[in-house]
């Protein structure tokens, strides 16, 4: 497994009993280290997406979707190698060809929306993702074959789409999905599909390897963009009884303080003054905002961030 693998995806493989090795930066170096080790000790190598019994058993999904619901009018599902989407187009198109598919990569690696954009297979460079089971630099000759032929479209997502997608799940639809299983509603949820108002229209949620670590930076992200939290900075008199004053006036408008930082280094701050930075739990936007403007009355000229 490359170095950007979750913690929790490599422990629970382990748990499982297998071995673990973390070798490169991305799948491709992994592969290239797992198919030399394969090769050496006579092992049987299984590709994880660019094989057609793979391909075949993720086509058990499309059967899966067509047994339960009766009516799809669109599937939106995340491409990495492409194995997923491979498997998933070879049934509902050959059953009801109407349906429409849309792949969803992150914006940091869209190497199957450029292979079909240039009709060939194209190696890129990737940047780490949330997605990081949709990070690969190519993908194979099998799935580029099947989707550049029968897809619909591809869209791209990007990183806080996908982090503000991984929130939405977890607090709406008390889901826990890992990036690349988000990626398919982040493209729903951005816009990023149109047309679809009035439609029958599945997202796959494909996985929940995600690290605590990343979950809770993921949910204070989240927090940010529904207005749930809010940062407050400004200069305030380095004197006693100053930070007294301050937390007094944000209790006042029921607002919970998270965290504090001080500055007193600051060289565009005034002489005598600190900058500090108050992260807060806030009940409404006007409480932020009735907590800056008695805060500025007092003279600590502060600003919000929302």
């Amino acid at each position: 497994m490359p170095i950007v693998t979750p913690i929790s995806k490599i422990e629970a493989t382990i748990g499982y009993g297998a071995e673990v090795i973390i070798h490169g930066k991305v799948f491709d170096e992994a592969e290239l280290l797992a198919l030399d080790i394969a090769n050496k000790k006579k092992y049987a190598y299984i590709h994880p997406f660019n094989d057609i019994d793979v391909i075949s058993g993720q086509a058990t999904i499309g059967w899966e979707l067509l047994k339960q619901l009766n009516e799809i009018d669109m599937v939106v599902v995340p491409i990495g190698g492409g194995g997923l989407a491979s498997g998933i187009i070879s049934v509902l198109k050959t059953v009801k060809p109407n349906i429409k598919i849309i792949g969803v990569e992150p914006s940091v690696a869209p190497k199957m929306y450029r292979s079909v954009e240039l009709k060939k297979i194209v190696q890129i460079d990737v940047a780490p993702s949330l997605a990081d089971g949709l990070i690969v630099k190519k993908v194979g000759d099998l799935t580029f074959e099947i989707i550049s032929n029968t897809i619909d479209d591809i869209v791209l997502v990007n990183e806080d789409e996908i982090a503000y997608t991984m929130y939405l799940l977890l607090e709406r639809a008390k889901t826990l999905a890992e990036g690349a299983g988000a990626a398919s509603l982040a493209a729903l949820v951005s816009g990023k599909i149109k047309n679809i108002n009035g439609k029958n229209v599945v997202a796959l949620i494909t996985g929940g390897n995600v690290d605590l670590t990343s979950i809770y930076r993921i949910i204070i992200k989240g927090l940010l963009k529904h207005g749930r939290i809010a940062k407050i900075y400004g200069y305030v008199p380095d004197i006693p009884g100053t930070l007294y004053k301050i937390t007094e006036i944000i209790a006042r408008y029921r607002c919970n303080i998270i965290d504090i930082k001080h500055e007193r280094f600051d060289e565009q701050g005034p002489p005598l003054y600190t900058r500090m930075e108050i992260l807060l739990e806030i009940p409404s936007k006007d409480a932020l905002n009735n907590v800056v403007d008695e805060l500025n009355k007092y003279g600590y000229k502060f600003n919000s961030s929302k």
